[in-house]
């Protein structure tokens, strides 16, 4: 597997992919409507030319991606989707540690997801994301919003 950085060409390709993986939370909490099943192709062209987009590749297919935007000395972690028959195999950590690597200048990394995601909370929290707050948005339907701050200090000999 390798991961790189996504061009607009791959659009459509990302745009599948992340509905194949939403549809589980939509289930979870009974909403097809999430942002996610409902963002166009070419709105997701524009967050592509925008902003930092990577996919992971295995062979010719993408098999995940994940958004980071700048905002100040923040990155904004968006999208983090893995193929169906390919979660739990370690692509969402890859796609992380890559996003991670990819912005030195971020003093930190925001994310949300719901609060019924456990997996997802799971992994974030493994990876160093620590919960910040929560923003209830409907009755079925809370956010949990994390943070990870980058390890800043010098490494021991």
């Amino acid at each position: 597997m390798t991961i790189e950085r996504a061009v607009p060409a791959d659009a459509g390709e990302i745009l599948t992919l992340q509905r194949a993986a939403y549809v589980s939370e939509a289930q979870l909490y009974g909403d097809p409507y999430i942002p996610p099943l409902v963002e166009s192709l070419e709105q997701l062209r524009k967050v592509i030319e925008g902003a930092l987009v990577l996919k992971a590749l295995d062979g010719a297919r993408i098999v995940g991606a994940v958004r980071g935007q700048l905002s100040g000395t923040t990155c904004l972690v968006g999208r983090l989707v893995v193929a169906p028959d390919r979660q739990g195999q370690g692509l969402g950590t890859a796609l992380l540690a890559a996003l991670h690597e990819q912005v030195p200048e971020a003093t930190a990394f925001d994310l949300f997801t719901g609060h019924l995601s456990a997996g997802n909370l799971k992994l974030y929290r493994r990876l160093g994301y620590r919960e910040t707050h929560r923003e209830r948005m409907d009755d079925h339907l809370t956010m949990v919003h994390l943070r990870r701050e980058p390890d800043r200090s010098p490494p021991r000999p």
